[in-house]
């Protein structure tokens, strides 16, 4: 008797547990050497009214400018600031006590990101397939999963980061075309391949993105990756402007992907989306916002952010201790009710994401 009432017991409170939990996709996406100085504090005035990088400082003060940083950031970020704010969670923001860092010694890196683990081996962004267990592998070893987690990015070296050849897992990057397009992505393949990109080898936002929910829309993923690259190659340029307006960009592509996914049975209420950046830039002198590596101080400084069914709205989160990027795969993983275990170490989840 006492065995079938713990059997019951225990039959009453493991549904209830499994049932807490209402993510079943999550999408990661990540926007590349992004500040976490804009991402809180909007357009930074020091290189906004600087026409040595901001080359029509006239419009974008009419755009991106206001008194406070409050508001100068929802201008940039509307998206962030009037959804992600309200309805999930914000971390990063240092002037308010929030950190969160690089851990590896050379301050990028998306293996950190998707490995959850700081390789010291892995020193440059050479097209080496990594050697390491992503996330996305070990979920997709997964037999719930297998054959349903995908990436489409920017940057021509995420192929390698995720391993393609050895994982299976589709990455379309660079200029990679559709294989069998529909008529949409025949569209997209013709101005990839007609329209000149500025950054070589590597194509445009834009293009990443109208691909990427393509797919979405066709294959249904529970697991993506979506990775744009144009705020660094234009910090890099100098280009303070397009940085700014690239960033609004991708604020606008999240908000229009979220709101497909809202519409969709297969995802509205069942998906969690992480957004992060690979690192930080310097600011001081403010020239130095143009650089990012182990020579530019504080560079390795980030931000993180989260929203879905199971992440609490707290907005803004203030913490005491320092959050690290090794922690955002496990993060993910946690996400769909798993623990990321390979032949490395990897950080522990981020805990107050979650209910």
């Amino acid at each position: 008797m006492k065995f079938i009432l713990a059997l019951l017991l225990l039959i009453s409170i493991v549904p209830k547990s499994i049932a807490q939990r209402q993510t079943e996709n999550v999408i990661l996406i990540t926007t590349d050497g992004l500040r976490w100085q804009e991402m809180f504090g909007g357009a930074d005035s020091s290189l906004l009214f600087d026409p040595t990088y901001t080359s029509d400082t006239a419009k974008l003060i009419k755009q991106f400018w206001a008194n406070t940083p409050e508001e100068r950031r929802q201008k940039l970020f509307p998206f962030f600031w009037n959804t992600i704010a309200k309805q999930g969670q914000l971390y990063g923001n240092r002037w308010n006590g929030s950190r969160m860092n690089v851990s590896n010694t050379y301050w990028f890196s998306y293996n950190e990101i998707l490995s959850g683990f700081a390789d010291e081996r892995i020193n440059s962004n050479d097209k080496i397939d990594n050697p390491n267990t992503t996330v996305f592998e070990f979920i997709n070893n997964q037999p719930k999963y297998k054959g349903k987690v995908a990436s489409y990015a920017t940057w021509d070296v995420v192929p390698h980061i995720i391993n393609e050849k050895r994982t299976g897992i589709p990455v379309n990057a660079g200029h990679e075309p559709v294989a069998n397009p529909n008529p949409r992505e025949q569209l997209l393949n013709d101005i990839q391949d007609k329209l000149p990109s500025p950054w070589g080898l590597t194509r445009q936002d834009f293009i990443t993105y109208y691909m990427a929910k393509e797919y979405i829309q066709k294959n249904k993923p529970k697991v993506f990756f979506l990775s744009f690259d144009e705020t660094d190659d234009f910090a890099h340029a100098g280009k303070y402007d397009q940085y700014l307006l690239t960033a609004n960009m991708v604020d606008k592509f999240i908000a229009d992907l979220w709101s497909y996914l809202q519409s969709q049975p297969e995802y509205k209420g069942k998906t969690t989306i992480l957004l992060t950046t690979d690192h930080g830039r310097g600011h001081t002198p403010k020239a130095r916002w143009k650089d990012h590596g182990t020579k530019t101080p504080d560079c390795f400084q980030i931000w993180m952010g989260a929203l879905g069914p199971d992440t609490p709205a707290k907005g803004e989160v203030k913490h005491t201790g320092v959050l690290f990027q090794n922690q955002i795969a496990q993060t993910l993983a946690k996400a769909l009710g798993l623990h990321f275990t390979c032949e490395h170490s990897v950080g522990e989840a981020v805990q107050t994401v979650f209910k």
